[in-house]
């Protein structure tokens, strides 16, 4: 039987109906998992159920020891609801009426306590989820800095993050998404800042979105927010930094948690978001202005530089004089283009390797693939070493990108590039460069420009971009995210 999100099912008042309704539709008795526990309290018929695993074994116990000393304290009375409510001493308790509400809660990892005679239930929240403790994340490290990353529990999520915004404003709508997983998802925003436009707009994707489950967790939400197609850019900002994501809210940005990712997703962001690392920020201006600088040169060598030198290895004439120089000084029988895209794809190989490669061969699998693999490549004459230094360089330059989506993007970039080089020279360079560009350009995240502030120019959001300015010269909110208030500090501060 198919039933309607609309419709509410009433819990029967007998407890028989109930255990029947669990055995036939949730698995109770077939799933070693799903539990119940009988009582009889003043003479009543009390059922409890659970989940093995998601609950909190110590709390159910001391749950069930203050119902059953009821029998010993009171005397049998037309009002056990009452009674029982009073007696269960935790601090998240909510009542329900909903058949549909009870299953999703015991599923959830809650306890739920039923009633003979009784249409309403009692759901006690003893979750306590397996997973780890909050470490710092393997892609966002920092010299200095908190070390409590984000991890795969959404309540923890949430706090780690409230414990930096502990302002009355601060909102964390819950969602449930999947037809079958019902996966909580929250919305993170503070409600006197973030655009309400933008957070409708969030939300009604999020209660559109139709399909059995989530497992991919914020991925998945990803696909279904953004429609991003074939298009290799991300769209959207992952972080698994508390800090970081507190830092957005404060901004104006609006972020998703989702559980059983210990990352959020970030919005609205533009191509500028993605090389912005927290380091910058925890540096002094002009040290955080230096590193930045030297990522923006990162990210621009990773796309540029393996195309430009072999436009100049193709065409010699374009290179000055005294950089006659680059190039290729040996001749080989294996074309520079096929060279080039070998060492590449070898570089991807070895990073897809070191993801799966156990940790304590990973050092063994490094030296392998630098000493036998390169040094023997170039002795047998399968590359130069022109090629495997500028692959390394631009391999290097991918690195520096705190975004890993962002890397690959632009190593996709590179790669389309150079092809448009290898087969038609300075004008496949100039119109590749162009069009990349453009594309770059046309792209909107979620109603925003990607390309923001460059294009649209905007001359105080491109200065914020080019330098990493002090906190407290930093007044004004970005514009992209229309904030509702504008200024991030008090106005008497703004007024001095």
């Amino acid at each position: 039987m198919t039933r309607s999100k609309e419709h509410i099912w009433p819990i029967p008042e007998s407890v028989h109906e109930i255990e029947n309704y669990m055995k036939q539709r949730v698995g109770l008795g077939v799933s070693f998992d799903l539990g119940i526990r009988k009582l009889t309290i003043l003479k009543k018929e009390v059922n409890i159920y659970y989940v093995n695993g998601l609950c909190d074994t110590s709390y159910i116990i001391q749950l069930i020891k203050e119902l059953v000393e009821i029998n010993d304290h009171e005397k049998i009375s037309t009002n056990l609801f009452k009674i029982i409510d009073n007696r269960l001493i935790n601090q998240s308790v909510e009542r329900i009426k909903d058949l549909d509400q009870l299953v999703l809660k015991v599923l959830s990892g809650l306890i739920v306590v039923v009633m003979d005679g009784e249409d309403t239930a009692f759901a006690i929240d003893v979750r306590s989820y397996p997973g780890r403790s909050p470490q710092e994340p393997d892609t966002e490290k920092v010299v200095r800095g908190s070390r409590d990353g984000l991890v795969e529990n959404i309540i923890l999520n949430t706090a780690l993050i409230r414990r930096r915004i502990r302002d009355e404003r601060l909102r964390f709508e819950m969602l449930k998404v999947g037809e079958r997983s019902r996966t909580d998802v929250s919305l993170g925003y503070l409600e006197d800042v973030a655009d309400p436009d933008l957070i409708n707009i969030i939300r009604k994707e999020l209660n559109a979105i139709a399909t059995d489950g989530i497992p991919m967790a914020d991925k998945t939400i990803e696909e279904f927010l953004v429609k991003q197609g074939f298009n290799p850019f991300p769209l959207v900002r992952y972080t698994e930094r508390a800090d970081v994501a507190a830092t957005h809210i404060l901004e104006g940005h609006v972020i998703i948690l989702v559980d059983t990712s210990p990352s959020v997703i970030i919005t609205p962001t533009t191509y500028f978001h993605h090389v912005q690392h927290a380091e910058e920020f925890r540096e002094s201006p002009a040290m955080g202005t230096f590193m930045r600088f030297a990522r923006f040169l990162g990210v621009l060598t990773s796309i540029l530089l393996l195309p430009l030198w072999l436009l100049f290895v193709l065409e010699p004439s374009l290179l000055p004089e005294k950089l006659s120089f680059i190039g290729p000084n040996e001749q080989t029988n294996i074309p520079i283009i096929v060279q080039i895209f070998l060492a590449d794809f070898g570089l991807e190989f070895l990073r897809l390797a070191a993801i799966h490669t156990p940790t304590p061969l990973s050092t063994a699998m490094g030296l392998i693939a630098a000493v036998l693999i390169g040094q023997i490549a170039i002795s047998v004459g399968l590359f130069v070493p022109e090629v495997i230094l500028y692959v390394a360089v631009a391999g290097i330059g991918s690195f520096t990108t705190p975004s890993y989506e962002l890397s690959i993007a632009n190593k996709m970039g590179r790669l389309t590039l150079l092809l448009l080089v290898a087969i038609f020279h300075t004008p496949g360079f100039v119109i590749g460069t162009t069009l990349l560009f453009l594309f770059i350009v046309k792209t909107r995240a979620l109603n925003t420009p990607y390309f923001w502030p460059f294009l649209p120019f905007e001359p105080k959001g491109f200065a914020q971009i080019i330098f990493r300015r002090a906190i407290p010269g930093s007044i004004l909110r970005p514009s992209i995210v229309h904030p509702r208030n504008r200024y991030r500090q008090p106005p008497k501060a703004n007024e001095k």
